[in-house]
């Protein structure tokens, strides 16, 4: 028992055991009912969301709710950085220990990590199908002008959703650019009060085409 408090409170361990604590206190929170926990579903599923949500986007941990990737993350790399630290304690001397906890850290982060990603692949596919459709999932993908102009009055698109359904939808742009029927554009930006999206040309992209997700 005073081996495994040595390791656990001990470099790098310790770097992991304070998120651990605050990670194990909140799904207390959470289970005890002093959390919302319909609200976790929305929380950093957008792959462009700001903040925390977007940062694990960015490593690949995206498509969850933050919470979750997060304390996955925390549990796996303080286990793994535990168990790394147990295994070199008895062959490192005092000259080596800092680069053999400096070298454990690493090995823990990469550890989290590589988990992580694995863990959040299945969950992606569940809170995927769990998620009402919104107008806002278009953002981000390509279309297809399916009519002759396109100004800051009118126009129109068709767009693939990640299901494959196909959805007209109307679109508009700021500038002068030439929109021509069969022509690709990029939806940047939903208008929720004209119920339109804002959209830009592709640069190079002409002629007739399918519209398909990015």
């Amino acid at each position: 028992m005073q081996e495994f408090l040595s390791t656990a409170f001990g470099f790098p361990t310790v770097v992991f055991g304070v998120p651990l604590v605050l990670v194990v206190g909140f799904w207390l929170v959470v289970a005890l009912g002093g959390t919302d926990a319909d609200a976790l579903e929305t929380d950093a599923l957008e792959t462009d969301a700001a903040g925390l949500g977007g940062l694990l986007s960015s490593l690949g941990l995206g498509g969850i709710p933050a919470t979750i990737s997060a304390s996955v993350f925390v549990a796996l790399s303080w286990f793994a950085s535990l168990a790394a630290s147990s295994l070199v304690d008895g062959i490192t001397t005092d000259a080596t220990k800092i680069a053999a906890g400096v070298g454990t850290l690493v090995v823990a982060v990469l550890v989290g990590w590589l988990g992580t990603v694995l863990a959040v692949r299945p969950l992606r596919r569940v809170f995927a199908e769990g998620r009402p459709a919104s107008r806002a999932d278009f953002v981000g993908r390509v279309c297809v002008i399916r009519t002759g102009r396109v100004d800051v009055d009118f126009g129109q698109a068709e767009v693939t959703a990640a299901d494959g359904s196909t959805a007209i939808v109307q679109v508009r742009q700021t500038g002068a650019d030439s929109f021509a029927a069969g022509s690709l554009a990029a939806i940047y930006s939903y208008d929720e009060d004209g119920e339109f999206f804002w959209i830009v040309p592709i640069t190079g992209a002409g002629g007739a085409a399918k519209a398909h997700p990015v």
